[in-house]
């Protein structure tokens, strides 16, 4: 093997390197709807914050030069849908399954009508870490050029686990995600902790949606999203409302996701849209073998409507 030659290491190396980036999003987005439906209310409105942060990360990338400034800006702005939703959601009789929906086509429509005049404009990117600095082998160096968000998603996925569990706010969280009534008899503000809830769920949805147009793909389109905010659902179920299990959880479907990609780099095309839709394959393979009938989503809050 010579110095610029991997042989058989090309596949994994870039399984791995596409893992490393197809995860990042969906480890914001995944922990960000953790956080809400711990509070016991979903948010199926994810995929329109995480295009209104794609478009809105980019647009203040370009107009201020400045990436992370694009990146808080991504993180706003889904915050303040999330405060849209936590805010519909609060009214009586309003269904949260049908709020998120509707969010949906409205983030997507105002990224779509509001990011017109992005498509050509080139913003600056996120930064990168080169953790192949050692290696002379270009393909191990690029598996190895790991965007910084990647090392924020995994502090924050340890982060959310020690809020959840060693905090008193995150025990007044899980008592209201888990019985509404026993955390009102604690004098809880049940509506404010969900609120609060959705609005982080969608800071941190935002800022997924930020790495989709400023690292990974690294642009703004109108087909920028795969259905991530809509996979991050099952994803969350699949990880057992637990952060680091969808830490876990979000390599795998990165990587099952770089899986066509991969093979595609080694000259391997057939079958290509098949391997391209290996994430939704295995969405649909974990929600089945992780169910069970005797009791379903038995991990989940209490007062999550899909529980009750």
């Amino acid at each position: 093997m010579d110095g610029t030659s991997i042989g058989w290491l090309a596949l994994p190396l870039a399984i791995l390197g596409g893992a490393i980036r197809v995860s990042t999003p969906f480890i914001f987005v995944s922990i960000g709807e953790l956080i809400t439906e711990k509070s016991g209310r979903i948010n199926l409105g994810l995929e329109g914050t995480l295009m209104l942060g794609a478009m809105a990360g980019y647009a203040i990338s370009y107009l201020s030069g400045s990436p992370w400034l694009g990146v808080l800006s991504a993180g706003l702005a889904g915050m303040a849908f999330g405060l849209l939703h936590g805010l519909l959601c609060s009214v009586k009789r309003v269904n949260d399954t049908a709020i998120g929906i509707s969010l949906i086509v409205l983030g997507t429509g105002l990224a779509f009508f509001l990011g017109k005049p992005l498509i050509e404009p080139k913003a600056p990117p996120l930064p990168s870490i080169g953790l192949g600095f050692w290696s002379t082998v270009p393909q191990v160096r690029a598996a190895l050029d790991v965007n910084a968000l990647f090392f924020v998603g995994i502090a924050l996925a340890f982060a959310v686990y020690l809020f959840l569990n060693r905090t008193g706010w995150g025990l007044m969280l899980r008592t209201v995600g888990d019985s509404e009534d026993a955390a009102r008899a604690l004098g809880f503000p049940v509506l404010r902790v969900r609120i609060i809830a959705t609005m982080a769920g969608g800071f941190l949805a935002g800022i997924g949606g930020s790495f989709l147009s400023l690292s990974y793909p690294g642009s703004w389109s109108e087909g920028l999203s795969s259905g991530q905010g809509i996979m991050a659902v099952a994803l969350v179920i699949f990880a057992r409302w637990r952060s680091v299990n969808a830490l876990s959880a979000s390599l795998l479907f990165g990587g099952a996701g770089a899986l066509g990609p991969a093979l595609q780099g080694i000259g391997v095309t057939g079958y290509y849209y098949l391997f391209n839709a290996a994430p939704y394959i295995l969405t649909l393979a974990i929600m089945v073998a992780s169910t069970s009938r005797a009791a379903p989503f038995a991990d989940a809050p209490g007062e999550l409507k899909l529980h009750r």
